[in-house]
């Protein structure tokens, strides 16, 4: 790889402030959690010195030590030993410690000066090891590490002219460590002594905010009645607070399709853009409330410092599952998107745990299927609007997924064999901290702004075909049964309802399900073409237009087509079927192997489908049909 310009790398623990730094400096906005896993993979980025220097400067992942057997600290060490392929060794390393937790960092900052690079220490977080009581000598540290020492506070912007000024031209001499008995009489020479410093700590934070809230919020019975609570609050708050954006949403479609149709005449054109373009994407456009609000929760979470707790309480019942807890954070990710989820794997040790962890990771319900809930929950509870019991719903929803993945990973794990490599489950819990709001509004509107482009490309396209489908070949009839009959997903219909009809399905429901492979938010979109949905100018009409029509549906022998079994059938469908190709494309990268990504493909798809099968039939023996 051909150097252009000068590089820094940033290096630190998980949860030093690393990534923070690295969007202050670069004015980029990448994810930032308060726990290991996140950051698996280099970014980089730009900035220039104050004297006009031009700098490309790379975010390492976050590890506790360069010698770890884990990817990302494998990643980490080939970059500053020079041995990555893909990048260059870096001309100067910033080393970003948390001042609250110095005599953990220090470990890995003592490795890195070892290796011979310049250096530069950032120590983060002054502030918080301040309200703790540490008294910290940045100049006396300094001289014991034979290296430039600068206090910053990453997430204010403070001390950042100073360490820009630290990287002038040349970059600090390589550093000549002063100690030659280890790593304790290293942290000996900074002016305390490490055991003294770790005896002390107790009577400093006892009273603190957070140790308070750690009472209540760790606690082995009343800490996980916090988490559900926090857990239901959470889905309440996103049916209640959504309301007003979706009638907005609903306005805005009707004022867009009502220009339309006085604008053009009719014909197949005008219907194309009303129905497959704007109604289409409309209708799956009108979800992003919802998700913009899960985001906003969960952005909210991490930033606090609540969602490391909420890994440390699961510790002990992912082991019962033959996981570690380095498990649980991948899996955390992948509510949002199996994805990222599945990337962060890479902070596992044991490859045949991370292979578990990556085959059951897509039945963490992620944000790609709350179109779908949120279309049939409300017609499973009758038509309710009610928040608190929608969100009971969603939550048991939640749970069946999540506890469905843990059953499977046991079972997995236990044919796989024993580890050659035994994982340990290292994490910090951090300070509670007020939110980042920047960092979470960031976050929130990048994953909106996902989900559109998603909306713009995939479903779009999805939508126009569908459209064409539910058009061509014509039939001049009046009945509009036996004009949809003859057009291509008639006939695709009348195909596959043998199929899925033991499933509670009929033919056009089967051929949503097979469009949302493609993404799983299609169906909302596909179900309102393949049932011919109009759109009201009532926002109220338009927004229950699509479950009214649905509910309105009945089989020949004049049975509800989508009563509650074939509801419920319908949602353990998408609870457990893997639909999604881009995940299964990231599978096979993060795997090795396309073998496991069809596998995995295959037997959740198969799954979905015997789980829908039975759920249904047994529902119909309670006369739920």
């Amino acid at each position: 790889m051909e150097k252009v310009f000068e590089t820094v790398a940033l290096a630190g623990n998980p949860n030093a402030g690393k990534t923070t730094l690295f969007n202050a400096l670069c004015g980029t906005a990448e994810k930032v959690g308060n726990y290991s896993g996140v950051t698996v993979s280099v970014k980089r980025g730009e900035f220039h010195t104050p004297n006009g220097r031009k700098l490309e400067l790379i975010d390492l992942p976050g590890c506790y030590s360069l010698s770890g057997g884990t990817p990302d600290q494998k990643i980490a060490g080939s970059v500053l030993l020079g041995t990555n392929e893909n990048y260059p060794l870096p001309d100067l390393v910033v080393c970003v410690l948390d001042a609250s937790n110095l005599e953990r960092h220090l470990q890995l900052a003592l490795e890195i000066i070892e290796l011979k690079i310049p250096v530069i220490i950032a120590l983060n977080m002054v502030d918080m090891a301040e309200k703790s009581g540490l008294r910290l000598d940045p100049v006396k540290l300094s001289e014991a590490l034979g290296v430039p020492v600068v206090p910053i506070q990453a997430n204010r912007g403070k001390g950042l002219v100073e360490l820009k000024q630290a990287m002038r031209h040349p970059f600090p001499n390589t550093p000549q460590p002063r100690w030659e008995s280890g790593k304790e009489e290293a942290r000996r020479q900074f002016g305390f002594d490490t055991a003294s410093l770790a005896a002390r700590r107790p009577t400093l934070h006892s009273s603190s905010v957070s140790d308070k809230l750690d009472t209540v919020l760790l606690h082995p019975i009343l800490g996980w009645v916090c988490f559900i609570g926090i857990m239901f609050a959470l889905f309440w708050s996103i049916f209640s607070f959504a309301g007003i954006p979706m009638g907005w949403i609903e306005s805005l479609q009707d004022f867009l399709i009502g220009k339309v149709e006085g604008a053009m005449a009719e014909g197949d054109l005008r219907d194309l853009l009303t129905q497959g373009v704007i109604g289409g994407v409309g209708a799956v456009v009108i979800f992003l409330p919802q998700i913009l609000l899960l985001f906003f929760f969960i952005g909210l979470l991490e930033s606090s410092g609540y969602m490391s707790r909420a890994a440390f309480l699961m510790d002990g019942f992912m082991a019962k599952v033959g996981l570690s807890g380095k498990a649980f954070l991948p899996l955390l990710s992948s509510y949002a998107c199996a994805i990222p989820g599945v990337m962060a794997t890479r902070t596992i040790d044991s490859a045949k745990e991370r292979l578990v962890t990556i085959f059951v990771a897509p039945w963490m319900s992620c944000s790609a299927r709350l179109p779908v809930y949120l279309l049939l929950v409300p017609m499973l509870l009758g038509g309710s609007e009610g928040g608190s019991k929608q969100a009971l719903v969603f939550l048991s929803i939640y749970v069946l997924g999540t506890l469905t993945a843990f059953a499977v990973a046991r079972i997995l794990r236990g044919r796989l064999g024993p580890d050659e490599i035994k994982s340990h489950f290292i994490l910090e819990l951090p300070p509670y901290r007020w939110p980042q709001w920047s960092y979470i509004f960031r976050h929130v509107l990048d994953r909106g702004w996902a989900f559109l482009k998603n909306a713009g490309t995939v479903i779009l396209g999805i939508m126009i075909l569908l459209w064409a489908a539910t058009t061509y070949p014509k039939l001049d009839s009046d009945d509009p049964g036996e004009v949809l009959a003859h057009t291509v997903v008639g006939r695709v219909s009348a195909l596959i309802e043998p199929v899925v009809k033991p499933l509670g399905f009929d033919g056009r429901t089967g051929t949503a399900i097979l469009t949302s492979f493609a993404a799983r938010e299609v169906f909302v979109g596909s179900m309102a073409q393949l049932f011919q949905v109009e759109v009201s100018d009532d926002e109220q009409e338009t927004r229950d237009h699509i479950r009214d029509r649905l509910a309105a549906e009945k089989w020949p022998d004049g049975r509800p087509m989508f009563g509650p079994a074939a509801v419920i059938s319908l949602l353990i469908f998408y609870i457990y079927a893997l639909q999604c190709l881009p995940t299964s494309a990231v599978v096979a990268r993060e795997a090795g192997s396309w073998k496991w990504a069809a596998g995995q493909f295959l037997f959740m798809t198969l799954f979905a489908a015997g789980a829908s099968l039975l759920v249904y039939q047994i529902a119909r023996l309670f006369n739920l049909a």
